[in-house]
């Protein structure tokens, strides 16, 4: 029988929706080759706007924040057994060393590609590689491929940032006012559909607080800090799935909102009460995205297998690498003369294979790549003693 207000252990499903929403990572970014939204390191001269918002629109509005609950949802269960000084290490090691090498290493050729794409430039690797080290002008993106920039590694260093900065709330959970605080939570929002109030604060705090570096980062933070107090109660699993399906419909509400406002390209201005609306519709449907998403997740995909455990190491890493993978076969797809619809399956598949080909050909057999891909050290197999030894 399950204790009120004790968590769970760690649950399978985490794992397979961080691994799932990393996957949609590849058509998400091999979409944006063909979107019409805003520039990107690789264009095809023939644009699609049902890539644009049947792929790209769609899965921006919940695709990161669910990485970034997943993360807080996370880091409930490794504060469970680490030190607050253990924990800070613990994210240099898996969040900073990755960022640092990645940002040497797997970020430069992506901006190549992008360099020969955009500029029609014929230097080499080696010799773009130094002006990687550039200030950017002012005004000028980094998918020009021109100056130092972290491209999709921004996650990672937000990532660090929001662990820091939350870290002294989430040890306010540890003493008996945070405690008292968390039960008298959880009490309320398991309650009926009290769980989906939660919608509230993300219009305002998506939309009224300054982004950073382009990003929503306070809207990251809440969701972070959401995914570490879902944890820390049972009664939050039992409300999100209780409530999954009502979340899904109102997802879908939403989401047909934004799309009627997108299909009929009415001009919104700032605080008009169609904006207002759209805004609101928006950032209620971050929400009501992310608890379907768990709640279906706790419900079918509570279960181990070999292909859990596989995605789970790789997750990652694949991360890092999937980016890179699709800018620079997108160079020479893009090139080709053939229908869109193949291309876009041609860089999908190929990106597949080729990210998790460098997964498991390179990034994972040796303890550097993995310390540097921020995976756990592999221990060596002991040698079996001979007989009489």
């Amino acid at each position: 029988m399950e204790k009120v207000g004790v968590a769970s252990e760690r649950r399978n499903d985490l794992d397979w929706v961080r691994a799932i929403a990393v996957l949609l990572l590849i058509p998400f970014h091999t979409a944006r080759i063909f979107d019409t939204f805003e520039p990107f390191y690789i264009k095809n001269t023939e644009l699609s706007a049902w890539l644009s918002y049947i792929v790209v629109a769609f899965l921006s509005r919940w695709q990161m924040p669910l990485l970034f609950l997943v993360a807080g949802a996370s880091t409930w269960y490794a504060m469970r057994s680490r030190s607050s000084g253990q924990y800070i290490v613990e994210r240099l090691k898996r969040l900073m060393v990755p960022f640092v090498f990645g940002t040497l290493v797997i970020v430069p050729p992506q901006m190549y590609f992008a360099s020969l794409h955009h500029s029609g430039s014929t230097a080499s690797f080696l010799q773009f590689y130094p002006t990687f080290f550039q200030i950017r002008p002012p005004n000028m993106t980094d998918y020009t491929g021109i100056g130092v920039t972290w491209a999709h590694l921004w996650f990672i260093l937000d990532l660090f940032a929001i662990s820091l900065i939350a870290l002294p709330l989430l040890l306010i959970r540890k003493t008996k006012i945070g405690q008292y605080i968390t039960r008298g939570a959880a009490g309320f929002l398991a309650k009926g559909p009290a769980i989906l109030l939660l919608a509230i604060p993300f219009p305002i705090v998506t939309f009224l607080l300054p982004e950073v570096d382009g990003k929503p980062f306070f809207m990251y933070l809440m969701v972070f800090l959401y995914g570490f107090a879902l944890m820390s109660d049972d009664r939050y699993r039992k409300a999100l799935e209780r409530n999954r399906w009502v979340a899904l419909a109102l997802a879908a509400a939403f989401t047909s909102i934004n799309y009627a406002v997108w299909i009929s390209d009415i001009k919104l201005k700032d605080f008009s009460l169609p904006s207002v609306m759209l805004y609101l519709a928006s950032g209620f449907n971050t929400w009501f995205w992310l608890m379907a998403l768990m709640g279906f997740g706790q419900k079918h995909l509570n279960v181990d297998n070999a292909v859990l455990r596989y995605a789970r190491d790789a997750a990652y890493p694949f991360y890092l690498l999937h980016q890179t993978v699709i800018v620079a076969l997108g160079f020479f797809v893009v090139q080709l003369k053939t229908a869109m619809l193949l291309k876009f399956l041609i860089i999908v598949l190929g990106s597949l294979v080729a990210t998790v080909g460098l997964y498991d050909l390179v990034v994972r057999r040796t303890n550097i790549t993995r310390f540097l891909f921020g995976m756990k050290w592999k221990a060596r197999r002991a040698e079996p003693k001979a007989p009489g030894a």
